[in-house]
Parts: structure tokens; C-alpha cells; sequence
């Protein structure tokens, strides 16, 4: 089980999916400072002072046995604009990258369509099989 592990483990693929998760991890959390620490507060100022991590609903206040029970609504709309900012990036670099991919050679074209019956013939066919029209 272990050979198997390890022939699992080090094929390209794997790895190549590993170091990706990895990278996007750290860029996940470059973009949540962006977010956070230089983005927010000048639209949160713009808006009259908000600190939108601040933003919250409260359901039921503190007592002295529980925890208040909060919607923090302004963090969820921190984590909205990081995932916007995220996926705008990769859906960049993804474009990018498949601009400069090499493209897969057409097929060459084997049949074509009758114009009389509009059934599909062999492209060099001269006569239709089905309504036997000759072609040009």
C-alpha cells in the first residue's frame, strides 16, 4: 500500500496540483489583506466612516450565561469582494495562459450535407445516396 502511495504521489499531476493549492492559498490571503487593510477603508470612509468588519446585526444581546448571537454582515461582504477580486485574477491569468497555449489542429472536414435533402454524404460523393440528386 505504501509503493502504491508513493507512485500516487509523486506522479506530476499531483504535485503540480499540490504546489497550486499551495500558491493559491498565500494569494488568497494577499487578496484578503488587499480587502481588508487597503481597499475597505477608504470606501468605508467614502461611506461615512463605516468599518465594515464592524457591520453586524445583533439577535440577542449578551448575558452573563451566553454569548451574544451576531450576523456579522459586514464580513461576509469582505469575503464577497475577496472572492470577486479572486476569481477575477484567475479568470486573468487563465485567459492568458490559453492565449498562449498552443491550439489543437481542425480535423479535416469528412462529409457534407446534401442540399436538396439535407442529409449527410460523404464529402466527396458526387451523387446523393438518399435522394440520389447529383451534386456539383
Amino acid at each position: 500500500m505504501f509503493k502504491e502511495f508513493k507512485q500516487f504521489a509523486m506522479r506530476g499531476n499531483v504535485i503540480d496540483m499540490a504546489v497550486g493549492i499551495i500558491i493559491g492559498a498565500a494569494f488568497g490571503k494577499i487578496v484578503s489583506s488587499f480587502v481588508s487593510d487597503v481597499l475597505m477603508p477608504p470606501i468605508g470612509l467614502l461611506l461615512g466612516n463605516v468599518n465594515f468588519s464592524d457591520l453586524s446585526f445583533v439577535l440577542k444581546e449578551k448575558t452573563a450565561e451566553q454569548a451574544a448571537v451576531v450576523i456579522k454582515y459586514g464580513s461576509f461582504v469582505n469575503t464577497i469582494i475577496d472572492f470577486l477580486i479572486i476569481s477575477f485574477s484567475i479568470f486573468i491569468v487563465v485567459k492568458q495562459i490559453n492565449r498562449f497555449m498552443p491550439k489543437a489542429p481542425a480535423e479535416p472536414q469528412t462529409t457534407k450535407m446534401c442540399a436538396f435533402c439535407k442529409s449527410t454524404i460523404n464529402i466527396e460523393a458526387t451523387k446523393c445516396p438518399q435522394c440520389t440528386s447529383n451534386l456539383s
